[in-house]
């Protein structure tokens, strides 16, 4: 089995290409990325010598790039997480999530068509549902859930999910789409809600929360996302959407002030901040098709996963000051300057 895994540099993606290099030492896995700022070549240290894993720089929307790429490594399973993604770089730029995440899909889903894939998945997300009012804790997102985005970033993955769902009606093309809840963890960008705070706590600096931190997320371990795509990927229902979610809401204030407990610093670094357009107010997943379907369950607890990832950042601090540095950026270079 050789597989594609596009945008597999960045935070989520680089835990899956571990996830399958490791559990299938018998799959060709390529990891196909353009590095753009959250792209981080030290997140595959752990697996960059591997046998059975190759990196390869390259946009998902050349078309003449991924068609050649198609036809020199004849892949048999394409998993893309590769997407611009963080909802405020989108309300300032939305052309650029249009071109990544609309284009750069359908591109990889003409080339899927054109060299006969066995399975292309979608790694979409719940915000193409929009939100859930914080007064009705009874209301989940189901896959029957209609789609009703609020930022550009969620309209273009919300596009990208018809038209792979689309491809697959009209052409027959064997797909899967996922859409899960807010993930963390591990090779987490600093940008984020977690990792800004515990950096940014770590400094004693402010932490800015918008709003009044009341809005609030499903939390999904980023092992135990990786763990749902390789089931669904293997085993799950062509033409069909599968929601995953962590059982873990919180809102951010809750978990910004778990994160100053842990760190045994004062909610007086705590800076609220006026709210960004069109901030959505709570996400919340039912994951009862997947659990049922494909016998999936989350293995991590909030609680326990939060205080485990807060650890991995105080033992890797070397990897996210590299990336607040602009270090991390040299990395390709590197490594791969003497190879190309």
């Amino acid at each position: 089995m050789k597989m594609i895994i596009t945008g597999g540099a960045g935070f989520i993606g680089s835990n899956f290409v571990q996830h399958m290099v490791n559990k299938y030492p018998d799959y060709q896995v390529i990891n196909l990325d353009l590095l753009t700022y959250a792209g981080n070549l030290e997140n595959l240290k752990p697996v960059e010598e591997k046998p059975n894993y190759k990196f390869i720089k390259g946009d998902i929307a050349d078309r003449g790039f991924i068609f050649n790429l198609f036809e020199k490594e004849k892949p048999d399973m394409v998993v893309n997480f590769a997407a611009e993604s963080h909802v405020d770089r989108s309300i300032a730029d939305p052309e650029c999530f249009v071109r990544t995440n609309v284009m750069g899909t359908t591109t990889l889903l003409d080339a899927c068509r054109s060299y006969g894939i066995k399975r292309y998945h979608q790694v979409s997300t719940d915000e193409v549902y929009g939100d859930l009012p914080l007064d009705r804790p009874d209301l989940f997102f189901t896959e029957e859930t209609p789609l009703h985005t609020s930022s550009p970033y969620s309209s273009s993955k919300a596009s990208a999910d018809l038209f792979v769902l689309a491809y697959h009606r009209t052409y027959g093309l064997p797909v899967t789409v996922s859409r899960c809840s807010n993930n963390y963890g591990p090779y987490h960008f600093p940008e984020k809600l977690i990792p800004l705070i515990i950096s940014r706590a770590l400094a004693d600096e402010e932490l800015p929360v918008y709003g009044k931190g009341e809005n609030v997320r499903d939390w999904l371990h980023v092992a135990d996302h990786c763990q749902a795509i390789d089931l669904i990927i293997h085993n799950g229902r062509e033409g069909e959407v599968y929601n995953i979610g962590g059982h873990n809401e919180r809102t951010n204030l809750e978990v910004v002030k778990t994160i100053l407990k842990a760190l045994d610093k004062p909610e007086s670094l705590i800076r609220f901040v006026t709210d960004r357009p069109g901030h959505d107010m709570r996400y919340a997943i039912d994951p009862t098709k997947i659990e049922t379907e494909l016998g999936w369950k989350p293995r991590y607890h909030f609680d326990t996963g939060i205080a485990q990832t807060i650890q991995w950042y105080l033992d890797h601090q070397d990897w996210w000051k590299n990336i607040l540095s602009g270090e991390y950026s040299n990395y390709f270079d590197k490594m791969y300057a003497s190879r190309l």
